[in-house]
């Protein structure tokens, strides 16, 4: 590969249920848009997890201008916190089941909207959030939201989308049961049972389900929102805000902008981070990154 190749990087699996031949295709599409872009370009297809962090790995060493994702959170993510840091544009084609970082700089969800935007929309630096020590661009967290995502992530690529992840929520609405935790919010101690602690640099987890309606990429925070716990009932009506973006109008919740903070509890915790999953045991530290990621997205989009 030359130096100021693009690269793109594919997951043949993201958005593609059981279809066989989805990889082919993606690759056949790639090629086709370098040739009338007239940009020299190289498809990698992922493998396995992790994988696309080495692939985007060695496209920064080796001077890449450009790295396409092409998938899910997960796939975007690995990409993402690979060139955070860097000055090398990410672009990308989402092809998740929620698309929530996508929706948040208003990409095409469309394949050949998305690579325009990749080869010729404009730079937009943003935020990241580090959580536990890993990266994140939209919104990590634990508590219903880590548990509904374990049991989401657990299913066969062909059975993900909206109706099996509300259904799923509303199976966790019944049998999920609040953690103590002591958390440290730029020095402001809460000590509360919670069912639900996240930090969100973006504004929803996905399908324009908005858990931060005042969460923004660029303003040097990250929006910790804190929801005590409730009872099943209460936990199902409160939830409508969140498609009606009113969550502030939730009672019993704590939305404050953080630099920092600190999350506590007894025993483990199971954490969301972009949609893909994490453990640590009692404690995580949580800071926003300024500017630390840039994203190719459309001309036209006004910047949140």
């Amino acid at each position: 590969m030359a130096a100021a190749d693009v690269v793109a990087i594919v997951n043949p699996l993201s958005g593609a249920g059981a279809t066989p031949d989805v990889a082919g295709r993606r690759i056949a599409f790639l090629e086709r848009r370098f040739a009338v872009a007239a940009i020299a370009g190289h498809v990698q297809l992922t493998e396995r997890g992790g994988h696309a962090r080495e692939l985007a790995r060695a496209a920064l060493d080796n001077g890449a201008s450009l790295v396409i994702a092409w998938g899910g959170d997960g796939t975007i993510n690995e990409v993402a916190s690979t060139l955070a840091g860097s000055r090398t544009p990410l672009g990308i084609i989402p092809a998740g089941s929620g698309n929530g970082f996508a929706n948040e700089l208003r990409l095409p969800s469309e394949p050949g909207l998305a690579i325009e935007t990749a080869l010729h929309g404009r730079d937009r630096t943003i935020d990241g959030g580090e959580f536990d020590g890993r990266l994140f661009f939209n919104i990590a967290g634990t508590g219903i939201d880590a548990a509904v995502a374990e049991r989401f992530n657990a299913r066969a690529l062909g059975r993900r989308g909206l109706l099996p992840y509300v259904q799923l929520g509303l199976r966790e609405a019944f049998r999920y049961r609040g953690s103590r935790y002591r958390i440290v919010l730029d020095g402001e101690t809460i000590e509360t049972t919670a069912m639900l602690v996240a930090f969100a640099n973006g504004r929803e987890y996905g399908n324009h389900i908005r858990l931060a309606p005042g969460a923004k990429l660029d303003d040097g925070r990250l929006e910790a929102i804190i929801v005590n716990d409730r009872s099943p009932l209460k936990r199902l009506w409160s939830c409508r805000h969140l498609a009606l973006g009113t969550i502030h109008r939730v009672p019993g919740i704590v939305i404050r902008g953080v630099e920092r903070a600190t999350v506590e509890t007894d025993g483990d915790i199971v954490y969301h981070l972009d949609g893909e999953l994490g453990r640590a045991r009692g404690r995580v530290d949580v800071r926003v990154l300024p500017k630390a990621l840039v994203v190719r997205v459309p001309v036209v989009a006004e910047g949140r």
